[in-house]
């Protein structure tokens, strides 16, 4: 059983661009995954230097144009918050990289098949 030409033609266009729109997307998420990642590790590098600065020291966060002076355990509490948040991030953003490369793997898996299988002319 043989398809037209013209609707073989539109199988192959839909399946390049699902292949197309998978790779575009999985790269955008593999970027912002290095993204959360570094902003991780700097966030995990200032609880070190928080932990590691002794006694009684006023501690400063930044709003906006100006500072203000935040209790050590309410600033350790909410770095700590921030570090829980992009760790869940990178694990679903993780997720879906996968999601994306076994989607754009198939897509190329079906175009290997339909030209492998194609009549030779």
């Amino acid at each position: 059983m043989s398809l037209s030409d013209d609707t073989l033609r539109k199988i192959l266009v839909q399946i390049q661009a699902t292949a197309v729109q998978s790779q575009k997307a999985f790269n955008i998420s593999q970027q912002q995954i290095s993204t959360k990642d570094r902003e991780r590790r700097k966030i995990e590098l200032t609880i070190n230097e928080l932990q590691s600065i002794e006694g009684d020291v006023n501690m400063y966060k930044g709003v906006g144009k100006m500072f203000m002076m935040v209790p050590r355990k309410e600033m350790q509490g909410e770095l700590k918050a921030q570090e829980k948040e992009l760790a869940d991030d990178i694990v679903s953003l993780q997720k879906k990289s996968k999601y994306l490369e076994k989607q754009f793997n198939d897509a190329q898996a079906q175009l290997r098949d339909i030209f492998h299988h194609a009549p030779k002319q």
